[in-house]
Parts: C-alpha cells; sequence; structure tokens
C-alpha cells in the first residue's frame, strides 16, 4: 500500500481538484464525473461517484457510485459507511471502499493491490479510474480500470488552469461548486460491462465535479469531446438556478477547448442565452467581444434517470443521455461582422437536465 503519488500534480491540474470537505458538521455533499466514449461502437461509459455529510450519523451520510453504460443501461451501488471514503486535499485522488479483507483505514492503493483486497467499490485520481460494483438485485455487474492522460484542463494549454466559476468560487458565496476537471484527455484500458470486455487505447476521456451545502433548484447541461473530423475540440456546457446568499439566480456558461486555445463564455465576460426543452432539445448562444457560438444538442432517445445529490439525499432528479447530437458553430467577430472559424458535429454528446418544474421549456431571462 503507498500514498497517493504526488506527479499527479501536473499543470493540467486545475482549481478545487482536492476534496472540500472542512470535517465541519453542516449539510455537504462532493460529487466527481469521470467519462471515456467509445466512437467505434458509439458508446459512453460514464462513472458518477458521490459522498454525502462525511462526518457520519447524519440521516443522509454515506456514498454512492452510478454508471450510465451502454445504451445508457444504469448501475448503481452505495456504500453507506463514511469511514471507508477518502480524499486527497491537494489534488485529484478519491475512494471507497465496499467489500474488503483489509483492516485498515481507506488509502490509494496500486491499481493491482486494489483487485486483490478490494471486492467491491472504487478508486479514481488524475491518471487512474478503478473499481468493480454489483447489482445484488439483478447481479448485474461492472469492473473497470484505464489510465488518463489529460490533454486540456480548463484554460490555454500550458497555462495556469482556471476555476470554471471564476474566483467567486473560493467561497460559498455561489453553492454548489462546479469545476470541469479535464476538459479532454485520452484514457487507454478496459470496462467489463456484464461479461462483455471493452478494451480501448486513447479514448476521450473527461472529468468535472461538483460540491457544497446547497443544491440547484433546476439545471441543464451538454458535453462531448468526440466530433467528427476534429480531434482537438472539446465542450462543456451548462446553467442552473442556484442560491446566492439570499436570493436564486439563472446562470449559463459555455466552454470550448480548440487547437489548444480556450474559448471562455461566462456571465462576467458575455451575453449567454438559452432555450432548453423539457426534454430533447437544448439551443444556446453566447457572444462577447471576440467571438460568438451557437450549439444545438437534440436527441430522440428516452434518455435515463440517474440520481443526484439533493436536500433530502441521493435521489432520481435528473435524466442523461450518451448518445445525444450536436451541432456547434464558432465565429469571430471583426469589424461588426463574423466569419465561421468552426463547424463540428458529434453523436456522442452528454445531455442532461435536473431538477424540478419541466413542464415547460426554460429560456434565459
Amino acid at each position: 500500500m503507498v500514498s497517493i503519488p504526488r506527479n499527479f500534480l501536473n499543470t493540467t491540474q486545475t482549481p478545487h481538484s482536492g476534496y472540500h470537505w472542512d470535517g465541519r458538521s453542516r449539510r455537504f455533499f462532493e460529487g466527481w464525473y469521470y467519462r471515456v466514449t467509445l466512437p467505434e461502437i458509439k458508446q459512453t461509459f460514464a462513472f458518477m461517484y458521490s459522498i454525502e455529510d462525511p462526518i457520519g450519523g447524519k440521516a443522509h451520510s454515506g456514498g454512492a457510485a452510478q454508471i450510465l453504460g451502454i445504451n445508457d443501461e444504469y448501475l448503481c451501488r452505495t456504500f453507506p459507511d463514511v469511514n471507508k471514503f477518502w480524499g486527497s486535499r491537494d489534488v485529484l485522488g478519491l475512494g471507497h471502499w465496499g467489500k474488503t479483507n483489509l483492516q485498515v483505514s481507506p488509502l490509494y492503493l496500486l491499481p493491482t493491490e486494489f483487485n486483490h483486497h478490494v471486492q467491491e467499490g472504487y478508486q479514481a485520481t488524475a491518471t487512474l479510474n478503478q473499481g468493480m460494483i454489483t447489482d445484488p438485485a439483478t447481479g448485474n455487474y461492472c469492473r473497470w480500470q484505464y489510465q488518463i492522460q489529460p490533454v486540456y484542463g480548463w484554460g490555454n494549454q500550458n497555462s495556469i488552469q482556471q476555476s470554471t466559476a471564476g474566483w467567486l468560487s473560493f467561497s460559498q458565496i455561489f453553492e454548489p461548486g462546479w469545476q470541469i476537471l479535464m476538459a479532454h484527455g485520452l484514457a487507454s484500458g478496459q470496462i467489463d460491462w456484464n461479461g462483455k470486455i471493452y478494451q480501448f487505447t486513447n479514448a476521450p476521456a473527461y472529468k468535472e465535479k461538483n460540491w457544497g451545502g446547497a443544491f440547484p433548484q433546476k439545471w441543464f447541461w451538454l458535453n462531448c469531446n468526440f466530433f467528427e473530423g476534429e480531434p482537438n475540440l472539446a465542450l462543456t456546457a451548462g446553467g442552473g438556478r442556484r442560491g446566492v446568499l439570499w436570493w436564486m439566480e439563472s446562470v449559463a456558461m459555455i466552454g470550448l477547448h480548440y487547437q489548444g486555445k480556450f474559448y471562455e463564455f461566462v456571465p462576467w465576460n458575455s451575453q449567454v442565452e438559452w432555450k432548453i426543452q423539457p426534454w430533447g432539445r437544448w439551443d444556446m448562444r453566447a457572444r462577447n467581444l471576440e467571438y460568438e457560438v451557437e450549439l444545438t444538442g437534440t436527441t430522440h432517445l428516452p434518455g435515463t434517470d440517474l440520481r443526484a445529490p439533493t436536500a433530502n439525499g441521493l435521489t432520481f432528479c435528473c435524466r442523461d443521455t450518451m448518445q445525444g447530437r450536436l451541432d456547434l458553430e464558432l465565429r469571430k467577430i471583426s469589424g461588426g461582422k463574423s466569419k465561421i472559424i468552426l463547424k463540428a458535429h458529434s453523436y456522442l454528446c452528454g445531455l442532461e437536465i435536473g431538477g424540478g418544474s419541466w413542464n415547460n421549456s426554460w429560456q434565459s431571462p
């Protein structure tokens, strides 16, 4: 057994990569999202890890691992013992043990040791995602292990990386916090999904997280880092209604990495507009002094309900598909005219709506 290697700290590490819980008893959750896309078979695996009220002894104390797998099929396992969870404060590193023959406090293990000693659970870092969970009711299971080579964090390549929510994310004024940990990377390894083994090399990979003591009322999200004919392109966009001190606000952003450059459209530098249908269509556009971007995400699939941390614990409150279509256009503005610099398409876009009151479309104020 070893401590988490220090070489996980590199130039692509973003702010907020470490575990945020400060040991206090206030309501708290932290969630992590890892994804790998397999374009050859038009499929995606998304791994969602969460911990709530880690002080223990509370109504919602505990953790979980959820997977959205082949054809948007769903697998979930809860880990009620918060003492079997670990997270690094300095770098991206976390894990939760379920069944194990170890009698020690949880910590990062070498992958071979993890496979030997942990029969159920997971561990994840900036360069590794590994685990095994089983649904005892159905016997369905997933075992995964892959290495990750980061390409884009959240910012220009080879530059200091940025907070997704800007400098305000360092305080508790805005909750929950949201950070894209790796907008794009390359994953190599294998996933065993109910007995079928998927092996991959340099597959598009992604990571993000959120945390805090408050929960958004409503949100939407689009994410894609596999585009036809554009291997050096990654998009993350989203918005939500969240509490700011004593009022609620609706905010949205679009972040685009393309050929080493980061295009950021956020409320403090751009006008961001959106119209999101209750399900099936996501339209966004944003404009600043230099660039404008337009996105349309669509799906004819029904989507899959997922759990998310809420004020009432981990509950089914969002719907996703990893097989959405995305059309993207980026234009440069010069002399009052706009010129298209990028048009891209994908059929493997992650699309999500979450929270309450999705009876009607949601349009930007």
